[in-house]
């Protein structure tokens, strides 16, 4: 575009100016004089203003610039044209401004999309090297690549700004789309970008190194092991399914990784959780080298235990001693009962506290003003109550709790005696306090009071009655005291209520042994009292928590929650613990947490440097939180890979100080990790596999999986038969074990290796081994090989058939939940009901290769086995076939409906009884008539 500038024929003649004309180029950005019939050219853009005008009364003077000539003047131009030409010039100066910078910015955009074009493919190239090598381009060499990007003037908006401005399209030095990618390759698109290209490679076939993956076990790794073993990000966890060969994938990991020289053999390795999985491990190990010729290469399988003493041995320079009883479970057990009774003998006052909380602390509180049923017995109508260890039904825990501390004290009292005066009125009934002492003639009421004197909010009218009981005994003069559910929760009770008694007479005589005038509630026995403290002492030392600490945090706790109680704990937990470590001091020993968080901190601290560039866990689901730190200590370097193999459907050693977090919640201990499933199980048929994934997939607290098997179902995968009476029970099994055998020898039922099949009878407690008939072994054992086991060490082990004898109520499913004092030292645990009897129950159906046999008495069934018929998983039958139906007890919810004989002929109650008097309504009313 042009604009043409020139005098006219009468400004030329008043004004005497030569002869000019200007022409504006806007296209050149430069202006064009001819003077005199002489052409002159000057770019707008360069140096001073190139048009100077001077405005006239009729014409406008200009004063020109041109290149090649001095200033000029020229004149005769009308003024509406010199105001035209000083606004275009502006323009065309605004508009080169513009091409300037537009110029400049392209010009920075192409330097910075060359600079990181070049990273992008030298990235590329170099993840290509290191995934040649390794199979994965790991997140440590992720991020490591990525910190190379190019420093650039241009901010990541501007570079987006600029390709997305539809002006800069013809300048773009590639494809927009590819442009963009580029200049906005973030960290979280460059991990994506990694983990597409890691997984393309490893799904791609034709990277399987096949000969080696044919060969390295006994079976062909399948492509779940296969991507398991590749993968080879620096924190990994597998999620394993019963029976889908972790410990193949584990031992391939380890064979693969010598194979592509991503290690070399001595810095691997195999962490067990026992001995006997270590030597296996160690085995495997080594056979599978020499299988794919690899011989003379030796990997390390070892035991948490020996590779903590190990660490702490190399980092002192003195390898302390590990006493059996600090490993073995019931070794361990026996020796706190053992500290136990020496600290009673020793010391009245710790006695007294074990004592106190064994009989009267044993059983928690609900939360202040809770609503939820807390029943412990239920009667004939159904309806729960509370009863206490002297065999009262009382209102509340709160005032059960008053009980049992007064019977264990010997107090004589009397719980809701009737007042002394009458208080009847046509409104109200008698007034009965809560307790009364005879031996004082004092009245004591329980006020459900928080810390602020306040009633939960439910309680309509509550402080009117408060203040009615309090003006009645002023009115008539009786004596009263007092206590709050405050006081009760965070106060001792010696001091609450015992100094009111003593100030008015009363002697304690406090009495474990006082034996109960009736039918009470059992107080908690020594064995499970001994068993929670060594939970509790496991599980803070995992933690490296001190009964101090705990204290403080119990002190700061301020809220209604019962932290008497758990103070109480802690005062039983400190002198035990002490003398636990005595013992230990005494042989020079250290025990399995203590061991695993000094190797650990050494680790930490750098006082010792870990060899190992691959570690692999076993069993992780098992992990303590101990056994976490030393597993993240081992590979806190650069370079270091951690392969974790697990399954937290079969989690089933909390009591042991495991903590099925550090799995389910991988990330918060290892950071970013790289998750797969091997979800192929070469054990059970698909049948039961259902049966058993429907059961545990209940929890959603859990990692989900889908469970597939090939193996061909032989016979029902499961049934289920109900006997008479638990004294049935051995005859049961042994029905099972000669239709078993007879089928066997009639080759109706395929025999295993060497013409035997293999039976395990399971059994939630070691008692239940009564249920195996004694000479079995005689009549069987030339087709049959039978081993009797607890369910948890089961685990981990396979038979073709497996018995369940004990699927009674209060035996299977253990009703005992974890104790609260617990909460102490444990993270928040899975809030699911019996979520790790559920998983138990897992772990025994998943034992079977072939079939599943429930066994159960009448009256009793596990609810576990209920959940299954209710599933419609299985039948129960009686052991002459016919199909069992029972109505379960709809007020205790453990017991069955069943038919009993009384004084006054046939009736029907529940099954549970005496902890259970419920009868149907029915029954009552018919109980009811006969006695008129």
């Amino acid at each position: 575009m042009t604009h043409i500038f020139r005098p006219t024929p009468l400004g030329l003649y008043f004004t005497k100016s030569r002869s000019w004309n200007l022409v504006l180029d806007l296209d050149q950005q430069e202006l064009l004089l001819s003077l005199d019939g002489k052409p002159y050219r000057q770019a707008i853009a360069d140096g001073a203003e190139p048009v100077l005008v001077r405005p006239g009364i009729l014409w406008a003077a200009l004063t020109l610039h041109m290149d090649g000539l001095s200033p000029i003047k020229v004149d005769g131009l009308p003024r509406s044209r010199a105001r035209a030409l000083q606004a275009a010039i502006a323009d065309a100066k605004a508009a080169a401004e513009v091409a300037r910078r537009r110029a400049a910015l392209q010009k920075e955009f192409n330097a910075a999309y060359a600079a990181i074009s070049a990273w992008v493919k030298d990235v590329i190239d170099r993840g290509d090297v290191i995934r040649k090598k390794t199979g994965w381009v790991a997140h440590e060499d992720q991020i490591e690549l990525f910190a190379t990007r190019p420093k650039l003037v241009l901010s990541d908006e501007a570079l987006l700004s600029y390709v997305r401005d539809p002006a800069n399209l013809a300048t773009l030095p590639d494809a927009r789309k590819r442009v963009e990618t580029f200049v906005s390759f973030r960290r979280d698109e460059w991990l994506s970008f990694c983990r597409v290209g890691n997984v393309g490679y490893i799904e791609n076939e034709k990277n399987w190194p096949m000969e080696l993956f044919e060969r390295v076990e006994s079976k062909p790794l399948t492509p779940d092991q296969i991507r398991a073993v590749m993968c080879f990000d620096n924190r990994m966890l597998v999620v394993a399914s019963a029976g889908s060969g972790k410990t193949s994938t584990m031992v391939a990991k380890a064979v693969y990784a010598v194979h592509r020289h991503i290690v070399r053999p001595e810095q691997i390795v195999l962490l067990a959780f026992n001995k006997k999985a270590a030597e296996e491990l160690d085995a495997r190990a080594k056979a599978a080298f020499e299988q794919v010729g690899l011989q003379g290469k030796k990997v390390e399988a070892r035991t948490f235990h020996a590779l903590g003493l190990s660490i702490i041995g190399a980092a002192t320079g003195r390898k302390p001693n590990v006493p059996e009883w600090t490993v073995d479970v019931a070794a361990g057990m026996r020796k706190l009962a053992e500290i136990v009774d020496i600290l009673k003998d020793s010391s009245s006052e710790f006695r007294t506290k074990w004592d106190l909380f064994r009989v009267v602390f044993a059983r928690d509180l609900p939360e202040f003003g809770s609503t939820s049923s807390s029943a412990d017995v239920w009667d004939r109508d159904g309806v729960g109550y509370i009863q206490t260890v002297r065999g009262e039904r009382v209102r509340s825990h709160e005032e059960r709790l008053i009980c049992d501390w007064l019977f264990y004290n010997g107090v004589n009292y009397e719980y809701e005696r009737k007042y002394e005066f009458d208080t009847t009125t046509a409104d109200h009934r008698q007034y009965t306090p809560d307790f009364y002492y005879p031996d004082a003639q004092l009245y004591h009421e329980h006020f459900a009071l928080n810390a602020k004197g306040e009633p939960p909010a439910e309680f309509a009218g509550y402080l009117q009655g408060v203040e009615w009981k309090r003006a009645e005994h002023a009115r008539r003069g009786t004596k009263l005291i007092e206590t709050t559910s405050y006081q009760l929760r965070t106060r001792s009770l010696d001091d609450v209520l015992g100094k009111e008694l003593t100030a008015r007479g009363i002697v304690l005589d406090p009495n474990p042994d006082r034996s109960s005038p009736g039918l009470g509630y059992p107080p908690m026995d020594n064995e499970r009292l001994i068993a929670l403290v060594r939970i509790f002492i496991t599980h803070m030392k995992s933690n490296c928590l001190s009964v101090d600490s705990l204290a403080d945090r119990l002190d700061a706790d301020g809220s209604d929650a019962f932290i008497q109680r758990h103070r109480m704990f802690l005062e039983i937990v400190g002198p035990v613990l002490r003398a636990w470590d005595v013992a230990l001091a005494a042989e020079e020993g250290i025990d399995f947490e203590d061991m695993l968080n000094q190797a650990a901190a050494y680790l930490e601290s750098g006082h010792y440097e870990s060899p190992y560039q691959l570690v692999l866990a076993d069993e992780f689901q098992d992990a303590s939180r101990a056994r976490a730190r030393l597993c993240r200590a081992l590979v806190n370097r650069r370079g270091r890979f951690f392969f974790a193999v697990g399954d937290d459907w079969q989690s089933i050693n909390r009591f042991a100080g495991a903590d099925v977090s550090v799995m389910t919640r991988f990330d918060e201990w290892f950071g970013q990790y790289e998750l797969m499933k091997l979800e192929e199980t070469f054990r059970c048929p698909q049948a039961l596999c259902d049966i058993s994934s429907r059961f545990i997939s209940k929890n959603p607290n859990q990692l989900a999986k889908q469970v597939h098997s090939k193996t061909a179902p032989i016979g029902p995968v499961i049934r289920a038969f109900q006997v008479e009476q638990r004294g049935g029970l051995q005859a049961a099994v042994d029905s099972v074990l000669a239709e078993l055998h007879r089928g066997l020898e009639e080759g109706a039922i395929p025999a295993g290796k060497d013409g035997i099949v293999t039976v395990f009878v399971l059994g939630r407690y070691n008692k239940e081994a009564s249920y195996v008939p004694a000479n079995w072994n005689e009549r069987y054992g030339r087709r049959i090989a039978l081993t009797f086991m607890s369910i948890h060490r089961s685990k981990g082990a396979q038979a073709d058939y497996v018995i369940l004898p004990g699927m009674l109520s209060r035996s299977f499913p253990s009703t005992r939940v974890d104790d609260s004092v617990l909460a102490m030292a444990m993270p928040s645990g899975d809030a699911y009901p019996l979520s790790e009897e559920r998983r138990l129950f897992y772990v025994a159906l998943t034992r079977a290769r072939r079939s599943v046999v429930l066994l159960t008495v009448k009256g009793e069934a596990s609810s576990f086995l209920d959940e299954l018929v209710k599933d419609g998983a299985v039948t129960v039958k009686s052991t002459t076939g016919e199909v069992i139906e029972e109505e379960r007890c709809p007020a205790c919810n453990i017991g069955v409906i069943v038919s009993r004989t009384g004084p006054y002929g046939a009736f029907e109650a529940c099954s549970a009884y005496p902890r259970c008097e419920y009868k149907p309504r029915r029954q009552v009313a018919t109980q009811r008539r006969l006695r008129r």
